[in-house]
């Protein structure tokens, strides 16, 4: 099983507790993930895992929070092709781009050379309990799918 980063930026925790329900899933399929805030680690240490999954909260008009700008440009000085990955996030449906920041995300570890090995997760603010589930499954099938593509 690799062994997964889950990094995330979070202001009102509605991403952080979508990302705590990610690594759940995680290691209930038997996987090993460390959990950290962006602002507590830096892209550099991507390179000590397998795989990678990057959640942030949307911005304003579709934009990265401030928080995950460092974390974002240090994803210019990696060579990600050897690195599965997803990403995932909260935003609002009020505004007129839905969890742009998770695109963001996703194109530049495509644009990095990681394998995008699933479609990214958007939730419109904190999960529901439906939503939860489908967080846990969601890095359940990551690292299923990290597992059956080594």
């Amino acid at each position: 099983m690799a062994k997964v980063l889950v990094a995330y930026a979070s202001l009102t925790g509605n991403t952080e507790e979508i990302a705590e329900l990610i690594v759940e899933g995680i290691r209930a399929a038997g996987g090993e993930a460390v959990l950290k805030s962006v602002m507590d680690c830096n892209a550099d240490e991507i390179k000590a895992y397998e795989a990678v999954m990057l959640g942030a909260y949307t911005w304003g008009d579709g934009e990265l929070p401030d928080e995950f700008l460092d974390f974002y440009e240090e994803l210019d000085e990696l060579d990600l092709s050897a690195c599965k990955a997803a990403a995932f996030g909260s935003g609002d449906t009020g505004y007129a781009i839905y969890c742009g920041a998770v695109d963001q995300i996703e194109e530049k570890l495509k644009e990095r050379g990681a394998e995008i090995v699933q479609p990214s997760l958007k939730i419109e603010y904190g999960p529901n309990a439906a939503e939860k589930e489908a967080c846990r499954t969601y890095g359940r099938q990551f690292i299923e799918i990290c597992a059956a593509v080594s």
